[in-house]
């Protein structure tokens, strides 16, 4: 697996990840509410980015952000796919771990590395009776303003990213596609992708603490 392909991937998936599989906790997501719910969680996040506080509490106090804002389980489960039902409990398990400590900590570094970042709401949409789709403009210091689409679906009761769209890509459907691939490449084991994402980890920790 790139590395490269993968941090674009959780990268895009929040702020990098269209539509997550049906839920039972699934209800229909009011496009005021999702509207809402993203500005609420957007300016949070700027909050965190613009404070004086160290790197690394900026990245923390993201990450918490992140974990309550996506839908992190729902988003993973739909990543691995027809493979989770062919890997073992514990297996399952460790993808879980795997899958959150990935995305979280691509989302904080990015992140985190910024000072001066401005956030604003653009267009929203109904999109399906589940979910809704809110545009946004992401501002930072010396580089191009870019696009966000973030895909808001009802989970347990609340508001959740169930997935983010950039320059028309889903993130979440193409990590879906380079999960499965390092698994078929592999004779159809999960312990191979498992294998790759503790090397991701490993190097993401690695870029954080140099």
């Amino acid at each position: 697996m790139h590395r490269r392909s993968l941090l674009a991937a959780a990268w895009a998936a929040p702020f990098s990840m269209v539509a997550l599989g049906s839920s039972p906790a699934r209800a229909e997501m009011d496009i005021n509410r999702a509207a809402n719910f993203i500005e609420a969680t957007g300016q949070e996040l700027v909050g965190a980015l613009n404070s004086r506080a160290p790197v690394a509490e900026r990245r923390q106090r993201v990450a918490a952000i992140l974990r309550r804002a996506v839908d992190v389980e729902g988003v993973g489960r739909f990543i691995l796919g027809r493979w989770w039902r062919t890997a073992s409990p514990a297996e399952q398990q460790e993808y879980m771990k795997l899958f959150e400590e990935t995305l979280i900590r691509n989302l904080s570094a990015r992140f985190g590395e910024y000072e001066g970042v401005r956030f604003s709401l653009g267009r929203s949409q109904q999109r399906t009776e589940d979910d809704a789709l809110v545009n946004t403009v992401i501002e930072r210091p010396n580089t191009a303003p870019f696009s966000l689409d973030w895909r808001v679906g009802e989970v347990g009761g609340q508001p959740r990213v169930v997935d983010v769209i950039a320059e028309g890509t889903s993130l979440r459907l193409t990590q879906r596609s380079e999960y499965s691939a390092v698994i078929s490449r592999n004779g159809g084991q999960v312990s191979a992708l498992l294998d790759a994402m503790r090397r991701q980890v490993a190097a993401l920790a690695a870029r954080e603490n140099p």
